[in-house]
């Protein structure tokens, strides 16, 4: 009976871990429109999908706690919860850096250009990388973490097309220096996002393994 419980308990986590990975893809996908479809209106919606992450991780984090004080998990589980409890602080840090480049959108007024296509299809990737390291851990599915740290490379490889986009940028006469480096800080953190990913695949290994290396 306790077993049971417990494991519904268990599901209910990783029905709340959902929900807030939906809010982490949903401000990332709201950043990069704004963005790409110059609209900087969309940017201004991404806050307060950073403040629904921040209340939902302590919503989880209270959860894996009272699991952790009222049950007996056995090894396999206490991974389980302890992975968890990591996984949203990095979710956490994923929307605070979604509103940061919600920010520079807004406050630089950043218009679609050719140059901002890029960034799109790099924050596609880095939404790939979110939503299938979430699923994962649901699943208890290595194969699939372990793709999202591969896929990791895709990502970088995205970084340093920006990178020598904006090099050749500077090198014109004509260019705005500060919108140039507004593009770069938002890539930037576009890759942060697939770091943090990155993190939470590896928790999965953990929670599965007991090793971070799977």
């Amino acid at each position: 009976m306790m077993r049971l419980q417990f494991d519904e308990q268990l599901d209910l986590l990783n029905k709340e871990l959902i929900t807030m990975g939906a809010l982490c893809e949903n401000a990332i996908a709201m950043s990069a429109k704004a963005l790409t479809e110059g609209k900087p209106v969309l940017a201004k919606t991404v806050p307060d999908l950073s403040v629904q992450i921040d209340h939902k991780e302590r919503e989880i984090e209270t959860m894996c706690l009272k699991l952790l004080l009222q049950q007996q998990p056995v090894a396999k589980d206490l991974r389980s919860i302890s992975s968890a409890l990591k996984m949203v602080t990095d979710m956490a840090r994923i929307g605070d850096q979604s509103a940061d480049i919600a920010e520079i959108i807004t406050l630089a007024n950043i218009h679609a250009t050719d140059d901002t296509q890029i960034i799109h299809d790099m924050s596609v990737a880095v939404i790939k990388m979110v939503t299938d390291s979430i699923d994962a851990f649901v699943k208890k599915d290595m194969q699939k973490a372990k793709a999202v740290i591969d896929y990791d490379d895709v990502v970088d490889c995205f970084f340093d097309q920006i990178k020598k986009i904006l090099i050749d940028l500077f090198s014109k006469p004509e260019t705005d220096g500060e919108y140039a480096i507004d593009l770069l800080m938002i890539a930037k953190y576009f890759e942060r996002i697939g770091d943090h990913a990155v993190n939470i695949a590896k928790w999965v290994l953990f929670s599965i393994t007991g090793n971070k290396d799977g």
